[in-house]
């Protein structure tokens, strides 16, 4: 997931950073200084979304990208992209390109 603006209220977001990532405040502020940055590696999707839905409760603005090809990933079913995925895996295996649809 990659945190892209700290928003208007930075220490919601330093906050919300700590609760994702379970940094100090202190590591969390730098974090949220050094934007854009990538806030957790490769994860699953729910739990990137889930990181994602805090970050910008708190007034950041977050984008989850797809560990396979760094396109984004869009918080809802359908596809995202037609075009294929430029991963190394085959394209049916990709989250952007085929997102698991929502319950």
């Amino acid at each position: 997931m990659l945190l892209a603006e700290a928003g208007d209220r930075k220490m919601e977001a330093v906050r919300a950073i700590r609760t994702v990532t379970g940094l100090s405040l202190w590591n969390s502020k730098l974090l949220l200084d050094s934007t854009p940055v990538a806030v957790t590696g490769p994860d699953w999707l729910e739990v990137a979304n889930e990181a994602a839905r805090l970050l910008e409760d708190a007034g950041a603005h977050a984008t989850v990208l797809c560990d396979w090809c760094d396109r984004p990933i869009t918080r809802g079913a359908g596809l995202l992209d037609p075009a294929p995925c430029t991963g190394p895996w085959p394209a049916e295996a990709c989250r952007a390109s085929w997102p698991p649809a929502a319950d």
